[in-house]
């Protein structure tokens, strides 16, 4: 059914621009959009990859820093009342905002960019797994209690593994905002040249009235989000498909 809307909307698209003889500086209609694009992948191309590596470093990173001050967190209370409302200024604070600053005081442009990617990607796996390792039955820990369970054998056997659906939730919402941290932070630096990211790109075409390309660019963003959401998707079924019900297939 997706692909079934998908194909109906573009087939609606293409008429709609060829009826009303729309010119391409205004809305370019699918077909040219598709022949842009190949014609212009080589630019492209590397563009995407540049984006997707800025992406996937800012993502790795989050993930790392998430979980680890998620154990943080949940070790103790005071840490989490301590730390964890700045982690809240730190996700309501428009990236578009401070992004020219990290831009200025950090020298490495690509390093600039991780950091303003990171930034929109961390808190949602902070605050997912926090809420995994701190919901887990008591009646469990009571039990690790009981045994004499250590807090590293609490953690490692218990919460971290009661918390992997909630951190895995979390890695594929913050997927999809590590590319948008990207791209934001690409547009603000704008930086030219051939190891650009789509962003640049974007910007290019917009001055130079290419509008087919901008599209393309834009295409080529909105297939990278889908394809870093269905990947992680993917992760997240594999990795629960045997114990967790989220993961389980249904009957029915």
């Amino acid at each position: 059914m997706p692909v079934l809307i998908g194909a109906l909307s573009l087939g609606a698209w293409e008429w709609a621009v060829r009826a009303n003889e729309i010119p391409p500086y205004v809305l370019p209609s699918p077909s040219v959009i598709w022949a842009t694009l190949l014609r212009d992948w080589p630019s492209l191309s590397v563009s995407l990859w540049v984006t997707l590596q800025i992406t996937f470093a800012a993502l790795a990173v989050a993930a790392a820093a998430g979980l680890a001050l998620a154990i943080l967190f949940a070790q103790s209370k005071w840490v989490e009342l301590s730390l964890f409302p700045y982690a809240v200024v730190l996700q309501v604070t428009p990236i578009v905002a401070i992004a020219p600053l990290i831009i200025i005081w950090v020298e490495d442009i690509r390093l600039a960019l991780l950091i303003c990617a990171w930034i929109v990607a961390f808190f949602p796996i902070l605050s997912n797994t926090t809420l995994g390792l701190n919901s887990v039955d008591h009646n469990l820990v009571d039990l690790f209690r009981l045994y004499r369970a250590s807090r590293l054998q609490t953690l490692l056997h218990l919460r971290l593994p009661a918390a992997m659906p909630y951190f895995l939730a979390g890695l594929r919402i913050s997927g999809g905002l590590a590319l948008i941290g990207a791209i934001v932070a690409e547009f603000v630096a704008g930086t030219g040249g051939r190891a650009s990211g789509l962003a640049y790109r974007i910007l290019e075409a917009g001055y130079q009235l290419q509008i087919p390309r901008m599209f393309a660019a834009l295409f080529l963003i909105c297939i990278a989000g889908i394809a870093i959401f269905l990947a992680l998707s993917l992760i997240q079924h594999l990795a629960l498909r045997r114990w967790h019900e989220s993961a389980m297939r249904r009957e029915g």
